[in-house]
């Protein structure tokens, strides 16, 4: 089931229409096309029509439907069923493939309680299952080498503006295609909750509801974009506002899961003020509103060895200016463990330059459990 974020929204009523005098798609020969033969909007809307029909018949086959038995939470007997989508691609040719998802849909299931329902209406059960729940991806390896996937494209070369194709499996509907535009990208300041900590998302208004978590966002190329994970809603239906992970991140955290199980992590030791209005920048003495604003410094971190302080608003991290808290929690997050980094600090109304060492968020978080463990 898709994840509702926690973030009030104003919501707009009416479906997206109005003319249009041209349509440039991404196959090169269709620009052509447009660009030398002058077309009226029928034949544009045709156009376009064609495309989206041709995107689901080479994605639709990939796209699965997934269902997930988990454990029972505190306070209720029993089990908890999930449901959402997926979609397959390619593994060791011959072999096997995998399903992308989102971890909220398979997460503590194990691989006997999860069913994936094939376009063909086949079922098939994983015989592995990665998890990384930080940025709400999962992984399943299906031993079949035989089955349709899906290709993945470039997440960073992705435009506003761009036209998007969703599929998936909204209250039990399976195949059900949509489409819609790239509304945002980096969308990143949402509170979802959880365990979801990286958040990197791309907004778009395609219409996603209950059960498409996990399905892709492609382009017009038939290409996996990103993966589908949550709306912005307050009755839990579509309401023109959602978010999927790029698949550029995915396919990275893909990788370590598959290499290594888990994936590696930097710290700093930090706790960032939510957010950071531009009143209490002028209160500062800043311009703008850019950067992160140190809430609490951890002892015994990297953060505390560099000299950060409570109240410090770091601006720059390396040669990369820092816009919000979240961008600089996903920078630190993807930089390996012992890399040396220089941070602007604005200070006391003063500009500082500080050195740290990043550290190892998974020894970080294994030593805070140990010290909550112990006795006072």
């Amino acid at each position: 089931m898709l994840k509702p974020i926690t973030v009030s929204l104003l919501l707009g009523g009416g479906a997206f229409v109005g003319s249009m005098a041209a349509v440039l798609l991404q196959s090169h020969t269709t620009a052509k096309v447009v660009a030398q033969t002058p077309a009226t909007t029928g034949e544009v809307l045709a156009r376009l029509s064609e495309r989206f029909e041709w995107v689901a018949m080479k994605a639709g086959p990939a796209v699965v439907a997934i269902e997930a038995i988990k454990p029972a939470v505190p306070g209720k007997s029993r089990p908890m069923e999930e449901s959402g989508s997926g979609v397959m691609i390619q593994g060791e040719p011959g072999k096997n493939c995998y399903v992308l998802t989102n971890n909220h849909v398979v997460a503590g299931a194990k691989p006997e309680q999860i069913t994936v329902t094939l376009s063909d209406n086949r079922v098939v059960r994983p015989t592995q299952v990665w998890a990384d729940p930080e940025t709400d991806v999962a992984l399943l390896r299906i031993d079949r080498g035989d089955l349709p996937t899906a290709r993945l494209g470039d997440s960073d070369q992705v435009r506003v503006g761009q036209w998007v194709v969703a599929i998936g499996s909204p209250f039990g509907l399976n195949q059900s295609v949509t489409h819609g535009i790239i509304s945002a990208r980096e969308r990143g300041q949402i509170s979802l909750g959880g365990t979801i900590r990286i958040k990197n998302f791309l907004q778009t208004d395609a219409p996603i509801n209950p059960g498409s978590s996990g399905g892709p966002l492609l382009n017009l190329e038939g290409e996996v974009i990103g993966i589908n994970t949550a709306i912005a809603s307050y009755n839990n239906s579509n309401s023109g506002v959602a978010f999927s992970i790029p698949i550029n991140l995915v396919r990275r955290v893909a990788r370590e899961l598959l290499e290594k199980g888990s994936v590696s992590r930097g710290f700093l030791g930090l706790h960032l003020a939510p957010s950071f209005d531009p009143a209490a920048a002028l209160r500062l003495g800043l311009e703008h509103a850019n950067g992160a604003l140190v809430e609490t410094v951890y002892p015994q971190t990297p953060a505390d060895e560099a000299g950060l302080k409570p109240g410090d608003v770091i601006l720059r991290l390396d040669q990369v200016v820092i816009r919000n808290e979240n961008q600089l929690i996903n920078l630190i997050s993807s930089m390996p463990v012992g890399r040396r980094v220089r941070l602007e600090v604005w200070r006391n109304r003063q500009l500082l330059t500080l050195q740290a060492t990043i550290g190892d968020w998974q020894e970080a978080q294994s030593r805070l459990r140990t010290i909550s463990a112990k006795p006072n």
